[in-house]
């Protein structure tokens, strides 16, 4: 902590132009900073390269360790300190589409855009790579075509494959088929598992198979939605205008976790403002049913959360007003989560902390929601898009506001550090100094 600590006096001493930056300060004096066309990402100041502007609010709260920042908007990802300086950065091959983070070994997993997707919606992918700090692409697997794409997340599972969301097209005369209120080619979620040793998919699971709808009553998934917390509303985004914007992207899954220990997969949902989770131990034939798996209902939702009017269900409460990057904590807080609520009509995000129940239990017309534990909002915090939250190993939380930057927040809701930059970013992951990841992209 010394060169933290040494670096927030100088910053007071020498330089109390930077603590405007903060956006708990006028906005007058937050645009001049950010407007200062003698500033720009990437500066070089003192032999360092600065990313961006860091407001040290309370230095002896703040964990001193290093960020993955994720910048969409400039298709960067790249190490930097808590000083905001240029640690190491990865020269991609292909824009970011969206999610790139280290692995234990030291190289990265990214979804990326493919040369020419396909499937034109926000956070658009098509290919996925594991590259190395040296930037060498250790593997280069390409899903994109018109007919389906991977997008946004991917995670690696501990068996060495990896998991990916997949936007899959459906005709319009197959979403009239199906009950569809709209008749308009639809592009619903998938999840694919693929070998990097093959690139053979060895798992995989559709929305489709798990439908309901209560609009055309001439169709074989025809039912009652609060019955079947189970299924997933066909018409959810159609009768809620939930997002203007759906143009047949009617689910917008944005993010995607795996739990190891119950072997299930977290879907964050942004149009349905909640987060699925599924049964990962089922083959192929059992997710595309409804039986078979540890939880015995194949593959559909073994547990919903976030938005219990996304199946008509008038018990419990809604945290989320679109939602990114489900959050599983590790070790002590195992069966806890955190999560990012954009708030988008409320002007305002709110990030959660989650208690799980031990068994994930979905039943109709009652209060299925999980605990909240924790919670931060503040009037200077909203993103409509993008972000996320990640907990520190001193307790601390690190929150990823989209279009402004970073903010570490105490357990007892105080800001203590603060950064900003010029970008768009999607997510930022923090890594211990002497974490294995770290150590290996440094080459000690």
């Amino acid at each position: 902590m010394g060169r933290l600590f040494l670096f927030c006096w100088v910053i007071l001493v020498l330089s109390p132009c930077l603590s405007a930056c903060s956006k708990d300060e006028p906005a007058t004096e937050t645009k001049e900073v950010k407007d200062d066309p003698e500033f720009t990402q990437g500066t070089e100041t003192g032999g360092d390269t600065l990313m961006g502007i860091v407001d040290f609010l309370n230095p002896a709260l703040v964990e001193d360790h290093y960020i993955l920042v994720n910048d969409a908007g400039a298709n960067r990802a790249y190490l930097m300190d808590k000083e905001a300086r240029l640690v190491h950065e990865w020269q991609l091959s292909n824009n970011i589409g969206n999610d790139v983070y280290l692995l234990p070994d030291g190289k990265v997993l990214a979804s990326l855009e493919s040369d020419d997707p396909k499937i034109d919606f926000g956070g658009k992918g098509g290919r996925l790579q594991f590259v190395a700090a040296d930037n060498t692409i250790l593997w280069d697997f390409i899903y994109s075509s018109e007919e389906a794409e991977t997008h946004h997340d991917a995670e690696l599972l501990p068996n060495g494959n990896v998991i990916a969301l997949v936007w899959e097209k459906r005709t319009s005369a197959e979403a009239v088929e199906a009950g569809s209120m709209v008749n308009i080619d639809v592009y619903p979620e998938a999840v694919i598992e693929v070998d990097p040793q093959t690139n053979e998919i060895v798992w995989e699971w559709h929305a489709w198979d798990h439908l309901i709808q209560d609009y055309d009553d001439n169709r074989s998934n025809f039912g009652v939605v609060s019955e079947h917390p189970e299924l997933i509303d066909l018409n959810y985004v159609s009768t809620t205008s939930a997002w203007p914007e759906e143009n047949g992207d009617i689910m917008h899954a944005n993010a995607i976790a795996y739990d190891p220990v119950n072997d299930v997969i977290f879907i964050s949902v942004n149009y349905f403002s909640e987060v699925w989770v599924i049964d990962h131990s089922t083959t192929i034939e059992e997710a595309s049913g409804h039986s078979g798996g540890t939880f015995g209902k194949g593959g559909d939702l073994v547990y919903r959360f976030g938005n219990p009017e996304a199946y008509q269900n008038s018990a419990g409460t809604r945290y989320f007003y679109n939602n990114h990057h489900p959050n599983l904590l590790p070790g002590a807080n195992y069966e806890r989560l955190l999560i990012y609520s954009n708030g988008k009509g409320l002007n305002q995000s709110t990030v959660y902390e989650l208690q799980l129940p031990d068994r994930f239990v979905l039943i109709p017309n009652a209060d299925n929601e999980p605990e909240v534990t924790w919670s931060f909002t503040d009037p200077d915090l909203f993103a409509p898009k993008v972000s996320g939250a990640e907990l520190l190993s001193n307790g601390n939380i690190l929150i990823t506001e989209g279009d402004y930057g970073l903010w570490e927040v105490t357990r007892e809701k105080e800001v203590v550090w603060k950064f900003s930059g010029k970008g768009f970013f999607w997510r930022a992951y923090p890594y211990d100094m002497e974490a294995p990841e770290i150590q290996a992209v440094l080459g000690n």
